[in-house]
């Protein structure tokens, strides 16, 4: 096989390699990396450290013993990496709960003899981030062409459907819920999908990680839409952790819960992993903002009534 022989740590990366043409040049993947359907045969290269089983509150709370422990909360399976002997690894720095660490790949590296793979560590923090890291991993595989050409198809789809939502007569206000226990709102790139789709984001700062929310904040705004898409999880594992809203006092009174406007979203396979399909999330968040205007297919698949 010419070309890069490439490792791809985190699920969005693996994405990105992908749409970019370079499938067959992987050779390794994290745990967590599944679309497309075609790289689960890929030899896995990381573990959680923790048990992810359970609710979304037993989670955070073993994610936090671990970081309280000053470890990184995945492991690398540094004899894998050694076996494979990628030319690219492509990791991440922007949040150590969502995928291994560069710091983790590093001292992986280090334990190396012989050759040096190249590290592309990528760091999305906003939209206009994944883009930058689109043509950081194309620039990285050979091929920057390519990813200035897929940047281009994805922003014209995007812009798109912000310039049909901006036509809508109304823009409701949305809650991005990232967790439901401890509540977390989705910062980073979900509100510019929001404003994008249509909608105001009420709790998230584009560019920011996802703020803690209380229950009482959520109840003062009221939002008229509430959109569940927890970090890692599909639509019938967060469905399953909903009664730690469902059951709070006040629920039944809130305008998006009267409104028949909770959605459940896939928040593992589109909203949470900046790569190409963050422009079907929009095509997502679109629908159940705005369903007389967006007809995209996804109800169903991508997102849910409560």
């Amino acid at each position: 096989m010419a070309g890069p022989r490439i490792v791809s740590l985190i699920a969005g990366a693996t994405e990105i390699v992908c749409a970019l043409g370079f499938e067959d040049h992987l050779v390794g993947r994290s745990h967590e990396c599944d679309f497309p359907e075609s790289v689960r045969r890929l030899t896995a290269c990381t573990e959680p450290k923790f048990d992810v089983e359970g609710s979304s509150q037993e989670i955070d709370q073993r994610v936090k013993a671990v970081l309280r422990d000053g470890l990184s909360v995945y492991r690398v399976h540094t004899e894998t990496l050694r076996r494979l002997r990628p030319d690219v690894i492509v990791t991440q720095t922007q949040c150590e709960v969502c995928a291994v660490s560069l710091r983790d790949v590093e001292e992986a590296v280090c334990q190396w003899l012989g050759f040096r793979p190249r590290i592309v560590s990528l760091a999305p923090d906003a939209l206009a981030d994944v883009w930058k890291d689109i043509s950081l991993v194309a620039e990285a595989l050979g091929a920057p062409g390519r990813g200035e050409d897929l940047n281009r198809r994805l922003q014209q789809r995007m812009h798109a459907i912000a310039a049909r939502a901006a036509e809508a007569p109304q823009r409701p206000t949305v809650a991005c819920i990232e967790w439901i226990e401890p509540l977390m709102a989705a910062g980073n790139w979900m509100p510019e999908l929001v404003q994008m789709a249509g909608g105001v984001d009420l709790f998230g700062t584009a560019g920011k990680h996802a703020p803690r929310l209380t229950w009482e904040q959520l109840c003062a705004e009221d939002p008229e839409v509430i959109l569940v898409v927890p970090c890692g999880f599909d639509i019938a594992r967060s469905r399953r952790d909903m009664p730690a809203l469902t059951q709070r006092q006040g629920w039944h009174d809130l305008r998006a819960v009267r409104g028949r406007r909770v959605y459940l979203a896939d928040g593992n396979h589109y909203f949470n992993r900046p790569g190409p399909r963050l422009a079907e999330s929009l095509e997502i968040l679109a629908e159940v903002l705005h369903p007389t205007v967006f007809q995209f297919g996804h109800e169903g698949s991508g997102w849910q009534y409560l």
